[in-house]
């Protein structure tokens, strides 16, 4: 695959990099990823991934847009209140850039669809703000082999890390939170507060690992995909440190792989 002379003006700043170059952006250019969230995590992620010429992106939540998330979701404006996230978020990218791909999931993923909708993705980004959605997607990538990149806040903390739990030796997001987090309940945005710019700063980092993962064989950055690398980041200090998650042999997830 080549990339059209317009493509290659709109991706010049990536292409004459060295570590992405022409066969990084075609790889781009070529890739599916699925978007769990399009809130305070997936809004921000999904403008640089589709600015960086993703060429399919599959958007997934079930919520509509409130007041509330306008601190922190900079896709949405107040017109769309009460309008479906993934829809209005499809919207912006057919308006950012009519060269990619893009669909709508207006549905909570959940055992019934789970497969079906992260299936042909060679990334999944989940930004959800659940740990039993995250979990269940996590174990859904384990079974499909999809590489997972994660990403979460919380009042001024964040974490991002991919995982691919369906490689020899490599952790999956089950075996970093094991499976005291297996249901609804857990802390939220509306108790516990966000500050708006750790969302963007937290979900353009994600995007940032996306991309590395999908780079990975075709340009310089990806040829270490950071599997099983957790980088914690304190906006307040300012600060990031990076763990390494090892592969639980008795993982539920996939300690059987």
């Amino acid at each position: 695959m080549s990339l059209p002379p317009d493509r290659l003006e709109r991706f010049a700043r990536h292409i004459v990099l060295p570590e992405v170059g022409g066969t990084g952006q075609v790889a781009l250019a070529q890739a599916h990823v699925v978007l769990v969230g399009c809130g305070g995590i997936g809004s921000p992620a999904l403008q640089y991934l589709a600015a960086a010429g993703i060429g399919r992106l599959t958007l997934i939540d079930s919520d509509v847009v409130d007041v509330s998330n306008l601190q922190r979701q900079t896709i949405f404006t107040p017109s769309d209140v009460g309008r479906a996230k993934a829809e209005i978020a499809a919207e912006w990218v057919r308006r950012f850039d009519l060269g990619l791909e893009v669909d709508a999931i207006v549905e909570r993923v959940g055992q019934g669809n789970v497969a079906q909708v992260l299936s042909g993705a060679h990334v999944v980004l989940d930004g959800c703000d659940n740990f039993a959605t995250r979990l269940l997607v996590s174990d859904a990538c384990v079974a499909a082999g999809i590489p997972l990149t994660s990403a979460a806040i919380g009042r001024f903390q964040g974490q991002v890390a991919s995982f691919a739990g369906h490689l020899e030796g490599q952790a999956c997001y089950r075996c970093f939170v094991g499976d005291a987090f297996d249901a609804e309940g857990c802390d939220t945005c509306a108790a516990d507060g966000v500050l708006g710019a750790m969302a963007g700063m937290i979900g353009t980092f994600g995007a940032m690992q996306a991309i590395r993962v999908l780079l990975s064989g075709h340009a310089a950055l990806g040829d270490d995909p950071q599997f099983g690398k957790l980088h914690l980041v304190d906006g307040l200090a300012p600060s990031m440190r990076t763990l390494s998650i090892a592969k639980d042999p008795s993982c539920e997830g996939c300690g059987g792989q």
